[in-house]
């Protein structure tokens, strides 16, 4: 069965961040045996136990989808894409034998085990799973017309605060990244819709459905995951993020250039990038920490190496909202070129609505641990404290 029309909340594979398939076609080529385990975390103080059964169903429906032809026509436009990886993707399907889901314990608790190159693309759409059918059940009332009237409001501040303070917003890029944690696809089409037709400053989605559908600029790169198998697939736990990084280079040697640089941390990272990556790299990603330190700690590094920051890109992703994106760029502005992914406040903000912050996370890869450090200590994911001590004394972390 190739579609399964719009019973599903999700009714396409592409209705996935970029990212994935950017990082599946690497281990398609690199890593296509190696077994790897991905855990779900809910952050937030709300039972999502009673919604087990449906969550499953939806499951089942979702390892029933296959990339149509015209997907596949789409995705060999874009020139990373390799015809090897893309002939695979024809035939690939989710397996919903490979999620478990228990509801024994004091939350809602899912694990999926199996070659890392099956599995990876499970956590999106699960993330949106999960959200859509929280809110359908917490806020049936809610609707699309309430997102896109909160939207316009915070958009009407936006500007009228870049007009008081003098802020051009001539290179202020803003990208949708609100795919895992959205209220619902129909609110999310909406604001994507909405943002394409009537922001200036909307450059591009991570939702390559989306992209696909609307003409948008698809976006992203590597996630955590990339760095966080690697710590199993070196020799030394210390080369382990070099390694993530020049395997990914081997992979787009002349595109998909930002590097994310927080699954250790920002100090640990820089260490490991030299000046060849630096060179080699169009930018970093910024997802966790202080921003603004962040960024002046990336720019010093640049000009450490003699490199002119004008000519390298900051993305920030960090749980951002309109009114702090202006605030780092207001900061940055002409000093880097500079872009914000923001996700859950532009696909779930609705009047009286409490976002839900959940996560899914690689855990084992090769039946051994791996962990994320972060530069934000509640982003921390390991329950080995042994590992977790191996790796903070490889890569000189502190505390």
């Amino acid at each position: 069965m190739n579609q399964l029309g719009h019973i599903g909340i999700i009714d396409s594979l592409l209705d996935t961040d970029a990212y994935k398939l950017h990082m599946q076609q690497a281990i398609f080529h690199q890593y296509p045996d190696i077994e790897a385990v991905a855990e779900f975390h809910c952050r937030s103080e709300e039972d999502l136990r009673p919604y087990c059964q449906e969550i499953q169903d939806h499951i089942n429906r979702l390892a029933g989808l296959s990339f149509t032809g015209e997907e596949i026509a789409y995705l060999s436009t874009l020139s990373f894409f390799k015809e090897d990886y893309l002939e695979y993707l024809k035939s690939f399907q989710l397996k919903s034998e490979q999620v478990h889901i228990d509801a024994t314990g004091d939350q809602l608790a899912i694990t999926i085990t199996g070659k890392w190159l099956d599995i990876i693309l499970w956590e999106v759409p699960l993330l949106a799973i999960i959200c859509e059918i929280r809110c359908k059940h917490l806020y049936p009332d809610a609707s699309s017309d309430d997102a896109l009237a909160q939207l316009k409001g915070k958009l009407d501040q936006f500007y009228h605060r870049a007009s008081e303070e003098g802020i051009d917003l001539d290179a202020f890029a803003l990208v949708d990244f609100g795919t895992r944690r959205r209220f619902s696809k129909d609110v999310h089409h909406h604001v994507v819709d909405y943002l394409k037709t009537n922001v200036a400053e909307f450059k591009g989605t991570s939702n390559y459905h989306l992209a696909r559908t609307r003409g948008l600029t698809p976006v992203g790169t590597q996630a955590h995951e990339w760095f966080q198998a690697h710590q199993q697939l070196s020799g030394e736990l210390a080369d382990s993020q070099q390694l993530a990084l020049n395997r990914w280079l081997q992979e787009y040697p002349d595109s998909l250039g930002i590097a994310l640089t927080d699954c250790i941390n920002m100090d640990a990272f820089l260490r490991d990038f030299d000046l060849r990556l630096s060179e080699r790299f169009i930018g970093l990603r910024h997802d966790s920490g202080d921003p603004i330190a962040w960024g002046e700690k990336a720019i010093a590094h640049y000009e450490a190496l003699g490199i002119d920051p004008k000519t390298k890109s900051l993305v920030f992703s960090d749980s951002l909202t309109l009114d702090k994106a202006l605030t780092i760029y207001k900061h940055f502005a002409h000093r880097i070129n500079i872009s914000f992914g923001i996700g859950t406040q532009l696909t779930c903000d609705l009047p009286g609505v409490k976002t839900l912050n959940i996560v899914l996370k690689l855990t084992e890869c090769e039946g051994r641990p791996v962990a994320k450090i972060s530069d934000e200590p509640g982003k921390s994911i390991c329950r080995d404290e042994d590992y977790l001590s191996q790796l903070r004394q490889a890569f000189k972390i502190v505390g």
